[in-house]
């Protein structure tokens, strides 16, 4: 019989647990459960003869991977999986696996709720700006840049898009304007809604040139991760021109600073909350209960990230 674990410092939503349940006891899997723990010794322990692991932010790291010696699947519910020591994985042949677009509307919701707020001063008295008629730059245009190009397009605004991977026939389709480069992205557009992973191409690769180049009133929203932004080169951006604002979903490394010197212009939640939905968190560890089924059953590998 297989075993899987679902290892969740932050737990799902009893409803979420009982669907994933559901469908791996359905399969005859034996299910394991480890909840609020505060030590990872306890995790590591936890691992010890399991076949299958599901987890949401919590770290898979090398000594994990080391101490699962039966693992052979491990999925992150969610689209992000930088928690995840792939090389670790790929070296002990197991397959480690995402469950893209299973948040991406939470995501796109919050991407917008931040536009708005940032547009009415971060709900204080004062006169604001709106949405309809301005210009929205998608940088990366997949699940989540797709949802939150709708929802511009819902406000009445003019939506641009930036990804490299996507055609711009396709775009064009959607009733996207397609951009060459992210140069041109942000200099066109009043607000941009940045969406790329971060790896060790796209670290700190929006600073200062690209920020400042927004036009008047820009802003910057960032659902994506931190580590993408330069946070020297998005400071001097934002005291150079006092116009600029930027909302991210996960508080940049200088948050005091940077309040301490532009105020309400800068806003961040201070723990990552874009998938922090019930339907998202329902959605995710469903997926990845049906996704483990469907590797041990039919070998199916298709959201395997470490090809």
């Amino acid at each position: 019989m297989k075993k899987v674990l679902i290892a969740t410092e932050k737990p799902f939503a009893a409803v979420a647990v009982e669907g994933i349940e559901k469908i791996l006891k359905e399969a005859g899997y034996e299910v394991a459960l480890l909840e609020k723990y505060s030590d990872p010794a306890d995790f590591q322990r936890a691992v010890a003869g399991v076949d299958a692991l599901i987890v949401r932010s919590d770290k898979v790291t090398k000594g994990i991977v080391d101490a699962a010696e039966k693992l052979q699947i491990v999925v992150r519910a969610g689209a992000g999986y930088d928690n995840l020591d792939l090389a670790a994985c790929t070296g002990k042949n197991i397959v480690a696996m995402n469950t893209p677009g299973q948040n991406s509307n939470a995501v796109a919701e919050l991407a917008v709720g931040m536009m708005i707020y940032m547009a009415r001063n971060g709900m204080t008295p004062g006169t604001g700006s709106e949405l309809k008629g301005k210009k929205l730059g998608i940088h990366a245009y997949g699940n989540v840049g797709k949802l939150v190009a709708a929802l511009g397009k819902g406000f009445g605004m003019e939506i641009h898009a930036f990804d490299p991977f996507v055609d711009a026939e396709t775009l064009a389709k959607d009733g996207v304007i397609p951009v060459d480069d992210p140069k041109t992205l942000y200099r066109t557009c009043h607000y941009v809604s940045l969406h790329i992973p971060a790896n060790e191409t796209t670290k700190k690769s929006v600073g200062y040139d690209l920020i400042s180049s927004m036009p008047k009133g820009g802003v910057l929203i960032n659902t994506a991760r931190k580590e993408v932004i330069d946070e020297d080169g998005l400071l001097k951006a934002l005291m150079e021109r006092s116009d600029l604002k930027y909302a991210a979903d996960v508080a940049p490394d200088g948050l005091s600073k940077m309040e301490a010197s532009v105020g309400l212009r800068i806003f961040a939640t201070s723990k990552k909350i874009g998938a922090e939905t019930a339907e998202a968190n329902i959605n995710a560890g469903l997926a990845a209960a049906r996704q483990i089924v469907a590797f041990f059953e039919k070998g199916d590998r298709q959201f395997q990230v470490n090809k």
